[in-house]
C-alpha cells in the first residue's frame, strides 16, 4: 500500500466515523472523534476541546447530513496525516452548504482523532 492510499484510510477511517455523529445528530459520538485538547473551527467561534465540539454539533439542526471528498494528503510524520477536503453539509430546509476542510489527525495510543478542524466557505 503506498503512502497516498494508507493516509487516505486513516482519514476515511476517522471521517466515517464523524460522519455517523453529525448524520445521527449525536453530538458526543461527533466530539468523540477529536482529541481532548482539539482546536476546532467551524463556521461559528472557536473552541478548543470536545466540550466545545459537542455543543457546536449540539447546535446544529436534527437533519443535517455531511458527505465528503478528500482531495488532497500528506503525511508530515508517522502518527499524523493532514486532509484536505470538500464537505456538503446538507439540510431537511435549506440548500446544502458546501464547505473545504482541513484536518489534522493524529494517533493516540491504538486508535486515530482529528486534533485540528478547520473549516472555510470556498471563495
Amino acid at each position: 500500500m503506498n503512502s497516498t492510499t494508507t493516509s487516505e484510510a486513516i482519514l476515511r477511517g476517522v471521517l466515517d466515523r464523524w460522519k455517523a455523529g453529525v448524520d445521527a445528530h449525536e453530538p458526543q459520538r461527533v466530539a468523540a472523534q477529536f482529541t481532548e485538547d482539539a482546536i476546532f473551527q467551524g463556521l461559528h467561534p472557536y473552541s478548543v476541546g470536545r466540550p466545545g465540539i459537542a455543543a457546536y454539533y449540539d447546535s446544529q439542526p436534527i437533519g443535517l447530513k455531511a458527505d465528503y471528498r478528500i482531495l488532497e494528503t500528506r503525511r508530515p510524520a508517522d502518527d499524523v496525516v493532514l486532509g484536505y477536503l470538500e464537505v456538503d453539509f446538507s439540510f431537511t430546509d435549506r440548500p446544502t452548504l458546501g464547505v473545504n476542510l482541513g484536518v489534522l489527525v493524529k494517533r493516540e495510543e491504538e486508535d486515530w482523532y482529528i486534533s485540528y478542524y478547520q473549516v472555510s466557505r470556498p471563495s
